[in-house]
Parts: C-alpha cells; sequence; structure tokens
C-alpha cells in the first residue's frame, strides 16, 4: 500500500517582497495555492499583513506531527 498525505500550511507576514518570495519559493517547491490570499491590517505597526494557504500532496510518507512543514 502506498503511503501519502495532503500536508497543509498557512504564511503569513508583512505585505512586501519578502512575503511574495516565500509564496514563491513555496510554489517552485511543488507547493499549490490554497484558496485566496487574505489581507489584515496591523494597527500598531501600521501595515498589512497577508496570508496564503498552501497544500502539498505528499508520497512515499505518512504523516507525523513533528514534521517541518516547510522541508517538505
Amino acid at each position: 500500500m502506498t503511503k501519502h498525505f495532503t500536508a497543509y500550511r498557512y504564511l503569513t507576514g508583512p505585505d512586501d517582497a519578502s512575503f511574495c518570495h516565500r509564496v514563491t519559493e513555496a510554489l517552485s517547491r511543488g507547493w499549490t495555492l490554497y484558496g485566496s490570499p487574505t489581507l489584515t491590517y496591523d494597527s500598531e505597526k501600521k501595515r498589512v499583513i497577508c496570508g496564503q494557504a498552501l497544500t502539498k500532496e505528499v508520497e512515499d510518507a505518512e504523516y507525523r506531527a513533528d514534521l517541518t512543514l516547510g522541508d517538505l
């Protein structure tokens, strides 16, 4: 029997080039956008915060709670 699972992660950060690079890196490593991005305003720091959900199909592995999802 083949082992596999769908990994899910949610990236957040200031709405800047660094956030876009983090999402781009994840996409280049096989992650797929899941839903639309979200935005909120941090009134204390006076900046917009982005969020983007991502999923990735992981073959030949079983899910474990101690996985570092960014390393998949």
